[in-house]
């Protein structure tokens, strides 16, 4: 179903961790970009996304990162502002440019060392590795540590993961990226179902969404991008979680029909999130 590589300008990188199940994952994109945010989870680990609103004087990224390690994990997006700053890249300041660089973290820390995390190193090993090669592989990167299904049965968690999905739309191309970490399933019919409460658990799905169709309204294809989440994965959006979606339109594609661009985004974030699993 195609890969967020197919947009134009956009690379994807990787660090996995030897032996732990952890990992970060940064997505670069041209200098000449937009981007939003849309954050539904209720307990976010985030970094830069205030930066992101409608209205805020900076609202382009040279990076994104998804990272394991929750909080402490956010520490990857120095090592990738590093490696963008030795590239020279960066929003130009009268004391050189200072890269933009939001991160979003899922909980990855119980059954396993704990204090194995993601730190700068790995975020800029990952910035290194950045390529227009397509993701291989579910648990690479962020995707490592990721777990689902917990949600009627605390001991039934299988592995959850990092996929990719791509459409096309008007010439232009709509791409995805997603890391489940869900307490819940990947369903296409969800039910209520009285749940046995697994506690600790939590529930983080993180969605970068990409195009090159020209005007596309990134703030709708940020929360379509949620949307497609929550019809995706039952339950989202929890007391517990810290789901969030990115969208970035990068320069020099197409124009496209927005309500188009938009509808293409869910479909995209939705292909990603289920391939994360292993159903695409």
């Amino acid at each position: 179903m195609g890969d967020v590589v197919d947009v134009p300008g956009v690379a994807v990188g990787h660090w996995t961790h030897p032996t732990e199940r952890t990992g970060c994952t940064v997505v670069v994109f041209p200098h000449d970009n937009e981007a939003a945010v849309e954050v539904r989870g209720a307990a976010p680990a985030t970094r830069e996304t205030d930066l992101l609103a409608p209205g805020m004087s900076v609202r382009r990224v040279d990076a994104i990162v998804l990272t394991g390690g929750s909080a402490f994990g956010l520490a990857t997006a120095d090592g990738v502002m590093s490696g963008l700053e030795a590239d020279g890249r960066g929003h130009p300041t009268p004391a050189g440019p200072v890269p933009i660089v939001p991160a979003a973290a899922i909980f990855d820390l119980v059954g396993r060392d704990a204090s194995v995390r993601p730190d700068a190193a790995a975020g800029g090993l990952a910035y290194r590795a950045a390529s227009r090669e397509p993701l291989t592989g579910r648990h690479v990167g962020a995707g490592a540590g990721a777990t689902i299904g917990q949600w009627t049965d605390p001991t039934s968690a299988t592995r959850g993961g990092i996929g990719t999905a791509s459409l096309v739309v008007g010439g232009a191309v709509v791409g995805a990226v997603a890391v489940v970490n869900a307490i819940g399933t990947v369903t296409d019919s969800p039910a209520f179902d009285p749940p046995f409460w697994a506690g600790d658990a939590t529930n983080t799905t993180l969605v970068v969404v990409a195009t090159d169709a020209a005007a596309a309204p990134v703030d709708r294809m940020a929360v379509r991008a949620q949307d497609a989440l929550a019809a995706s994965i039952h339950p989202a959006h929890t007391a517990h979680d810290g789901d969030v979606a990115f969208a970035v339109r990068v320069a020099g594609g197409p124009p496209a029909d927005p309500v188009h661009v938009t509808e293409a985004a869910f479909w995209a974030a939705r292909g990603a999130i289920r391939a994360a699993v292993g159903l695409e």
